[in-house]
């Protein structure tokens, strides 16, 4: 049976910002800033990497810029499919970061021109999953590519898990569209936000009933309030979040999509890979960036 997990979508130059007090307007605020690797589908390989998992990510970076990425994924163990872009630079994300919430500024640079059509049959043909992010559904410009990849993967029997990633952006694309274009996904990585969003709902329970309507397996996060699974034929359970020092929060839903995606390859039960996504999200937030330590 494949195990191989393929990710394509955003690889981002990360500029992450820690104000060590509150951030004082027009003055100087120190902070710990620190430049890493970043991109929420690159993060979630890295750690698919770290983990052990068996993965290849699928992205496009900027001229000059591809031996730095691919190392970076190397470094995380990942075997890394860049493509690189004439006309525009990598992405980058700057990360303002205060306590558990972050404002971010966004330049997708390189990864605007990715579509799903880069993800090859050959690719799928090796896979067990295929994971992306909203990212490249919320700002492509036609869903056709998208659409392909998920009839792909379902005529192989390969499962498509999809991480919303941004609530902004959902409400600003259009909820019912938004799900519309994800439709037949097999697993749903929403965030609180983003299931809010997405079901118009206030009670996280009920965001992830609503949601598991639609799609076969539901894990809604909660940061430090743990998870909410659906899967079919079960009612929504709720799962505790590992205690753990927070440093940087970024990433932290990354990690979690990659520990569920490592544990469901290998033994298929929605419960046990929920538990390895909330342990790996412990791990992400005690460190500054968004992916794995090397």
């Amino acid at each position: 049976m494949a195990k191989r997990i393929v990710v394509f979508g955003d690889v981002i130059d990360d500029i992450v910002a820690v104000p060590s007090i509150p951030v004082r307007p027009d003055t100087d605020t120190p902070s710990q800033i620190r430049h890493r690797a970043g991109g929420s589908a690159a993060n979630a390989a890295a750690w698919l990497g770290h983990l052990g998992a068996q993965v290849d990510f699928v992205g496009r970076v900027g001229a000059g810029d591809e031996l730095k990425h691919a190392q970076h994924l190397i470094d995380a163990k990942v075997t890394p499919r860049l493509t690189v872009d004439a006309e525009l630079p990598t992405g980058t994300i700057v990360v303002i970061v205060d306590g558990d919430r972050r404002t971010m500024y966004t330049d997708r640079g390189a990864n605007a021109n990715l579509t799903a059509d880069d993800v090859t049959d050959e690719l799928l043909d090796a896979a067990a999953v295929v994971h992306f992010t909203g990212y490249s559904v919320l700002q492509a410009p036609s869903q056709d590519a998208n659409r392909r990849l998920i009839a792909r993967a379902n005529e192989r029997g390969v499962a498509v898990s999809v991480d919303p990633a941004s609530a902004g952006f959902i409400e600003d694309f259009g909820a019912e569209k938004f799900l519309s274009a994800i439709e037949g996904a097999t697993i749903l990585f929403p965030n609180l936000d983003e299931g809010r969003v997405l079901t118009g709902r206030d009670d996280p329970l009920q965001m992830a009933s609503e949601l598991g309507k639609r799609f076969p397996i539901v894990a809604l996060t909660q940061g430090h309030e743990g998870v909410v699974l659906a899967h079919a034929g079960f009612e929504p359970i709720a799962l505790e979040a590992v205690p753990a020092r927070l440093v940087d929060p970024t990433g932290a839903g990354d990690a979690f999509s990659a520990g569920f995606l490592a544990a469901w390859v290998e033994n298929g039960d929605p419960l046990s890979a929920a538990e390895s996504g909330v342990r790996a999200a412990a791990r992400a937030v005690t460190n500054v960036g968004a992916r794995p330590p090397v």
